[in-house]
């Protein structure tokens, strides 16, 4: 199923950029081209899945707000990574330790929806979403945005503000740590399984 898009953000343009640095793109082709990776990444952040949404649509109208002013330093998704960093963060903070209930990715964007057996793409979310919630949030982040996400090193630590070296160490520890949890969840699978 179809992550629904919030219809107040669509026919909304972005303004005009910094003098010199040509016109910005347009908020409909921001968000048309983008949209998937913001819920991506807030859904592995660990927001839970009734409030994807919500978070999803404050990125966006931050990224609207803030768009006339990029000015091409950093790419786009970069940008948009950072923005959806800070909003994902404030968010985890003002829920604070209120229960999410046993949440999981109920619905995923179309891209990733097209799988060839429903049941089997649900519990692969199900082990990717059980063993993201184990990692340690700055594993988790590299770990998203480079194995999920593919970006490159430079990018993830522009997002995060870590130095490049930081990052792949990180990403190195969070590889391991996905290795020996899904080897978890596939012994715990075979465990469960009649014999």
């Amino acid at each position: 199923m179809a992550t629904p898009r919030p219809r107040i953000l669509r026919g909304l343009d972005g303004g005009a950029r910094a003098p010199g640095a040509g016109p910005a793109p347009s908020f409909d082709a921001v968000y048309a081209e983008h949209f998937d990776f913001v819920w991506r990444c807030a859904a592995h952040r660990g927001v839970p899945t009734a409030a994807l949404d919500d978070v999803t649509q404050e990125v966006f109208i931050i990224v609207h707000r803030k768009l006339p002013e990029f000015e091409g330093r950093a790419q786009l998704r970069t940008w948009i990574g950072a923005i959806v960093r800070r909003v994902t963060a404030d968010y985890l903070r003002r829920r604070g330790n209120r229960p999410a209930a046993d949440e999981s990715l109920e619905r995923e964007p179309a891209d990733l929806a097209s799988g060839d057996d429903p049941v089997d793409r649900r519990e692969a979310l199900r082990v990717l979403d059980s063993v993201l919630a184990k990692m340690p949030e700055d594993q988790r982040e590299v770990f998203v945005l480079r194995e999920l996400e593919d970006l490159s090193g430079g990018e993830i630590a522009a997002i995060t503000g870590a130095n490049e070296n930081t990052v792949w160490t990180r990403l190195r520890a969070a590889r391991r740590r996905f290795r020996e949890g899904v080897a978890i969840e596939r012994a715990r699978r075979r465990w469960r399984q009649p014999r």
